[in-house]
């Protein structure tokens, strides 16, 4: 185990979940996807890495529904500071407006009232 901070506690590699929906196809199928997540839990993982920007915010939402039975057990980073115009990326943003507006988004799509770690994806 390794600690991030003072006190979030995660296995020391992190499980990073961009690949299951964006930039390396070809995509498992969904279940496929869930399945994967759900025994890399019973396997020891309990840090899983997405972003608002993978697959426009549908990498957030299969993580969050993969990881709801084990919610309580695992540990959800996330990320911020994109500028998006009709679910495209167009630029960065990291407005204190703009992530209020990305962390209420993100915690709609992950399914969960807290996010472990919420970072910043990108720096102006």
């Amino acid at each position: 185990m390794a600690k991030i901070g003072k006190d979030l506690e995660v296995t020391a590699i992190g499980l990073g979940c961009m690949g299951l929906s964006q930039s390396y196809p070809p995509f498992p199928e969904k279940e496929e996807s869930i399945r994967f997540l759900r025994r890399a839990v019973e396997m020891g993982q309990t840090f899983f890495d997405t972003s608002e920007a993978y697959a426009a915010g549908s990498n957030e939402e299969l993580v969050g529904e993969a990881l709801a039975p084990v919610r309580d057990k695992v540990k959800i980073a996330t990320k911020f500071g994109w500028d998006f115009k009709d679910c495209r990326i167009v630029g960065l943003d990291s407005r204190p407006e703009t992530i209020k507006k990305a962390v209420d988004a993100s915690l709609k799509r992950l399914g969960t009232d807290h996010i472990d770690l919420y970072y910043q994806h990108r720096l102006h």
